[in-house]
């Protein structure tokens, strides 16, 4: 690991938390990963290799620890105290970047606006049963189709067909999405001009929005760049 060799606390903080990724490692454990691929699949790009390293790295720091699965390979992950006291650096850092940093095109990865939306579903509210929700996803460079299965409270985001009926279809424009999910749209707004399209029972369609408890940051509002700018 890099250092800045100095005793301050910022520098030696920041040699654990700048670290590429570490950030995300955090987070994802914080909403619940427990395990090397729940983590890996709220990283998109983040390979096995590094992640390996940085979840050894971490636990050396003692930022996490392991136990091994029983009956099983791998291990279970979970944050210490020094850990849950990280992610309070990691909230604040979202605080201040869904404050006063727009999201780019490139930022509007529906899937992990979707993965994220699954870490957050008001489970209170969703049905008894099983539903299969497909996703069509539009306005990237292609159109991306996943499917969110829903079994007795417990959810999983599919990548490949689930193998059951699906019960609620819907298409939706990636940056509106998004954005509703960021708290930057209201579901009147994302919804308007079809940007999202739902199709199938009418009781889906209703419930739907509710059960999506948005980011943890979808309370900040954005400080416009023009409002900051300084007088020509």
């Amino acid at each position: 690991m890099r250092t800045y060799g100095q005793y301050c606390p910022i520098a030696r903080g920041a040699e654990i938390f700048a670290e590429r990724w570490t950030p995300l490692i955090i987070r994802n454990l914080h909403l619940g990963c427990r395990n090397f691929s729940e983590i890996l699949e709220g990283a998109p790009g983040l390979s096995h290799t590094l992640l390996s390293q940085r979840l050894k790295q971490l636990e050396r720091l003692g930022v996490i620890e392991s136990a091994p699965k029983s009956g099983g390979r791998g291990h279970h992950y979970e944050l210490t105290s020094a850990g849950h006291d990280l992610f309070a650096v990691c909230q604040s850092l979202g605080e201040w970047g869904a404050r006063w940093l727009e999201i780019a095109p490139e930022h509007l990865d529906p899937f992990v606006a979707l993965w994220s939306m699954c870490n957050a579903l008001r489970r209170e509210r969703l049905p008894n049963r099983r539903v299969v929700i497909r996703f069509d996803f539009t306005g990237r460079p292609h159109r991306e189709r996943y499917w969110l299965l829903i079994e007795f409270g417990d959810t999983e985001i599919c990548k490949r067909y689930p193998g059951f009926d699906e019960d609620l279809y819907i298409t939706a424009e990636a940056e509106a999405f998004v954005k509703w999910h960021a708290g930057q749209l209201t579901w009147a707004q994302a919804i308007g001009g079809g940007r999202i399209q739902l199709d199938g029972p009418p009781s889906l369609v209703r419930a739907f929005p509710t059960w999506n408890a948005r980011s943890m940051f979808a309370g900040i509002r954005p400080v416009s760049r023009a409002a900051t700018s300084p007088a020509a």
